[in-house]
């Protein structure tokens, strides 16, 4: 479906300019964080942005990323989906900022967004689906939905982007049999797929069905066939070469991980209430921009009673704008037009699907391969908006083009009767009154969008460049201000001080000058940030300390086993401990070379065993109380004798043999031998680097060189450069044993090497 009469060379004039009218609104919407003024919130800064930079001091200081000494005793980043290794835009990030600041992290979202909405002017352009529809599809899916509602989720906002790119990659390789768009099609997919995310799986989906609707489109199956398979395999070797040994380390890392089997029962407790859709209509109805205790939105049990619901309130919102809605309303019978009806297909299929046990769908859904490693179907609001995006931009052209006012009459009344169920809900529930400002401003959201829509035919037909210019600024002042920061996607930089690269933290400098004051040849000590905050947990990825603990939804099964590390430890409940880590005082938190504790909330709270004369009170600070651990260990011991004991059980029941653990280390019988009986020797760090510690030890009858960070089969080790086993001491942690003399060990990890290895041996 053209627009109307226009050489080709107009026509993309037209189009250029809604690129440029599409770019300079997104700058706008984009400008509150780009600005400074405020940064994108909660597991964007948490989570990723500690990833990020230890990515870019890694590679600025020219160590490798692979492995992280400073969360969870050490953890395999290269195997981590949350690492941003894999993330060609974070990549390049930190290869050329070695301190990436809060906005510079924030623009690449941004950046990518801007990029996405392009490529769907581009794949609107290719259809001669219309420039105003185009631009009201690039706004509706880079700054409407999901996209904008949970921009802290920046891994699943990149995740939809690179599906904008694949989809016009994919499109014109099938339309154009091109090899080259094939490839490039797979690699773009590949990327997408890095991301190891809900969006991503249910992207692919759609990816497919729109392959498998282009080969199945009318007659002449065989001819389709034959024409997109050079570049659909092409595709499926770009796709190959660009996953296959990121995937495959992740699937390692989750076979020895503590990630479980999620089933249909647990999976179903993140569906979508099938009343948050209303928050389409008005933008912020229930309240979410607000304080938390505004909220008044499915599934808050307050108002809507219990419901078995476990999702955070912004998950429900996906206000896209008021224009595409209309859109969507008035041209509703064109949506299964030819065209676009696997669009309309596959968004029917992510409405189901994120509606999860409010409809039977789901139930057939879960069972297909993927759905089962995923706990939340509401994500599917992500690619639902995105689908929603494309209807609505050719609902746009088709209003444009057939000129009939009927539609948008026909709309309007739809468009009514939906904003008069909001209005419903809101008495209903007793909350007319909270709502009644954000019912205003959809009222008059909506009423300006029906008229724009109305007057759209006339306007592109006799000015089409103040047409586009009008829909462009029509939706960029209804996004900038429904969709504007709040509490979910746009807080002060203030708020994350501590995680800035330069901060002057108290605290922070309080746990560096107390690390400073016990080093030593044989330490590196750790710190416990026990529920301080929710960003805290990962801060020592961007400082370069040591934290026991970590932030991230995949821990290694046997560091779990241990301590019964959680994904987070921001509040007193999430910090639990293990029959081997009973208690803040435990063997364990010594072996860890645990030097400070630091906890807004008094250590009672979470071990009702602690007893203050177990430890020495430090400082309080404005975040909270700092305590020292005066048994810790170093982080290297040449203890000359050993012990067996069944790590198994211990790690079940927990138990310490009454053992110095400078003298006698702990041994699985497995791998034990010849146990040495000898005096302890003395060792020292001559070289400690992400993926290469590098220890001396000497001893007058042999000993066993002890090194307390986590055991982990990737991890080799050299004996004056020849190889050496790795022993499983204390139960979780490394030993190699010894000869007399002075040795110079060094411990290196070689993930590839180790991958191979684990493939063989299959």
């Amino acid at each position: 479906m053209s627009l109307h009469r226009e050489t080709a060379g107009s026509a993309g004039g037209l189009y250029f300019f809604a690129s440029l009218a599409f770019v300079a609104g997104s700058f706008v919407l984009a400008w509150p964080w780009l600005s400074g003024a405020v940064t994108i919130p909660w597991d964007a800064k948490a989570q990723a942005y500690p990833q990020i930079v230890f990515l870019a001091r890694a590679l600025a200081s020219g160590d490798s990323p692979f492995w992280t000494p400073n969360v969870f005793a050490g953890f395999p980043q290269i195997a981590d989906p949350q690492s941003q290794i894999f993330s060609p835009p974070y990549f390049l990030l930190a290869l050329f900022n070695a301190a990436p600041s809060f906005r510079a992290v924030d623009a690449v979202v941004f950046a990518m967004l801007v990029l996405a909405g392009l490529a769907l002017i581009a794949y609107f352009r290719d259809r001669s689906w219309g420039p105003a529809g185009a631009l009201v599809a690039a706004f509706a899916f880079s700054f409407g939905g999901s996209a904008a509602w949970r921009l802290q989720h920046i891994g699943e906002v990149i995740s939809l982007c690179w599906f904008a790119l694949t989809l016009l990659a994919l499109s014109r390789a099938l339309s154009r049999a091109s090899i080259l768009y094939g490839f490039a099609a797979g690699v773009l997919a590949g990327f997408m797929a890095l991301g190891r995310d809900q969006i991503a799986l249910l992207c692919i989906f759609i990816l497919a069905a729109y392959a498998l609707w282009h080969l199945l489109d009318g007659p002449g199956f065989w001819r389709r066939l034959r024409r997109a398979l050079p570049p659909l395999s092409a595709g499926f070797v770009g796709g190959v070469l660009t996953v296959a040994i990121p995937i495959a380390f992740t699937l390692l890392l989750a076979d020895d991980s503590n990630r479980p089997g999620i089933d249909l029962e647990e999976a179903v407790r993140g569906s979508l209430p099938p009343f948050a859709l209303l928050s389409a209509v008005v933008s912020n109805l229930y309240g979410v921009d607000g304080p938390m205790v505004d909220f008044w939105g499915p599934p808050s049990s307050l108002v809507w009673g219990e419901t078995e619901i476990n999702l955070a309130r912004n998950m429900g919102a996906i206000y896209f704008g008021a224009i595409p809605l209309a859109a969507l309303a008035c041209a509703a019978c064109v949506l299964r037009d030819h065209a676009v009806r696997v669009f309309a297909v596959m968004a029917l299929f992510m409405g189901l699907y994120a509606l999860g046990k409010y409809t039977p769908f789901f139930d057939l859904a879960f069972w297909i391969p993927g759905v089962e490693l995923y706990r939340r179907p509401a994500d599917a609001t992500f690619p639902l908006c995105a689908l929603l995006a494309i209807l609505a931009g050719y609902g746009v052209n088709a209003i444009i083009a057939r000129s009939d006012r009927a539609h948008v009459k026909t709309g309007a009344l739809a468009v009514a009767l939906l904003f008069a169920l909001c209005f419903y809900i809101a008495l209903d529930k007793g909350r007319l009154a909270q709502a009644s400002g954000a019912l205003w401003v959809g009222a008059v959201s909506l009423t300006v969008a029906l008229v724009a829509l109305f007057m759209a035919p006339a306007l592109m037909r006799r000015a089409p460049l103040l047409g586009l210019a009008a829909l462009a600024a029509l939706m960029t002042l209804d996004l900038a201000v429904s969709n504007k920061p709040n509490e979910s996607t746009g807080l002060p930089p203030e708020t994350y001080d501590e995680l800035e690269v330069k901060s002057t933290n108290e605290t922070l400098a309080l746990i560096r000058d107390q690390l400073a004051a016990h080093a030593a040849p044989d330490r590196r000590d750790r710190v416990e940030l026990a529920a301080v905050d929710y960003e805290w947990p990962n801060l020592g990825l961007v400082h370069g300390f040591d934290h026991d603990l970590g932030f991230n939804p995949i821990r290694m099964k046997l560091f779990t086993d241990a301590t019964n590390a959680q994904d987070q430890v921001a509040i007193p409940e999430q910090r639990t401990f293990s029959p081997l880590y009973a208690h803040f005082r435990s063997p364990l938190a010594d072996l860890l070379g645990v030097r400070l504790i630091v906890s807004r909330y008094p250590l009672e709270r979470m071990d009702r065993e602690f007893d203050p004369k177990d430890f020495k009170f430090v400082a309080q600070t404005k975040d909270g109380f700092v305590w020292e651990n005066p048994r810790a260990l170093p982080r290297v011991m040449a203890p000359g004798s050993a012990q067996v004991v069944d790590i198994d059980k211990m790690l079940t029941e927990g138990g310490w043999p009454d053992v110095d653990f400078t003298r006698t280390v702990l041994l699985d019988a497995e791998e034990a031998g010849p146990l040495l009986q000898a005096p302890p020797g003395e060792a020292k760090i001559i070289s400690y680097r992400n993926t290469e510690v590098v220890v001396e030890a000497r001893s007058t009858e042999g000993c066993y060189l002890v090194l307390n960070d986590i055991w982990h089969s990737w991890w080799s080790a050299q004996v004056d450069g020849v190889a050496a086993p790795i022993l499983q001491a204390n139960v979780m942690f490394r030993a190699v044993r010894l000869g007399p003399g002075t040795h110079q060990v060094r411990f290196s990890f070689d993930p590839f090497a180790g991958l191979w290895s684990q493939i063989w041996k299959r």
